[in-house]
């Protein structure tokens, strides 16, 4: 697949058919992933991937974010949390479910860079997916549960859960959206 197709190609899918992901293919994406730019190639990442009965566990604290529906309410709007609530029940049924976790940081520059870096890796890992022909969708990793992530996750007191992935062979096919056409100025 040509970069240019795949950039223009991807869409979130959040719906899957349940189908597992062979683990020489997952080892790729996240592989790619890995390459993602950082400052000073300090690479402020890692990758959980779960599957199987680890994939239930983090479903099952991902599906405690609607105890948390006036939160929602607040970030998406009433007419966005019934859809979200559907979504949140079992992650589309995404067989794998990645988190990415990066250091902790107090220092605002540093963990701005971290973010920017995670947020690269992040763009290489969802290109990766659709390159092999599976679909993907990032989540933000919701505050008031991030801890409980967290422990499922097995990410060290000194990490944070930044993002999820939910990944799978996609069981539906997203239209195109617009593109916003105000988003550059040129200087000269």
């Amino acid at each position: 697949m040509e970069l240019m197709q795949a950039i223009r190609g991807r869409r979130s899918i959040r719906v899957f058919d349940g189908r597992p992901i062979d683990r020489p293919v997952l080892e790729e994406i996240v592989g790619a992933a890995s390459y993602a730019p950082s400052r000073m190639n300090v690479q402020p990442w890692h990758f959980h991937v779960a599957t199987g009965e680890a994939r239930q566990r983090v479903a099952a604290v991902m599906a405690m974010t609607t105890a948390y529906l006036q939160e929602y309410v607040d970030v998406l709007g009433p007419e966005h949390v019934e859809h979200a609530a559907r979504f949140y029940a079992d992650l589309g049924g995404a067989p794998v479910i990645i988190g990415i976790s990066s250091p902790r940081d107090d220092d605002v520059f540093e963990a701005r860079d971290f973010a920017i870096s995670v947020g690269a890796a992040i763009q290489n890992l969802l290109l990766a997916v659709e390159d092999n022909g599976l679909g993907a969708c990032s989540l933000s990793v919701p505050v008031w549960i991030r801890d409980q992530l967290a422990e499922v996750f097995e990410v060290d007191a000194e990490w944070e859960i930044m993002s999820l992935i939910v990944m799978g062979h996609a069981d539906e096919s997203p239209h195109p959206r617009d593109r916003h056409t105000d988003v550059v100025t040129f200087l000269t």
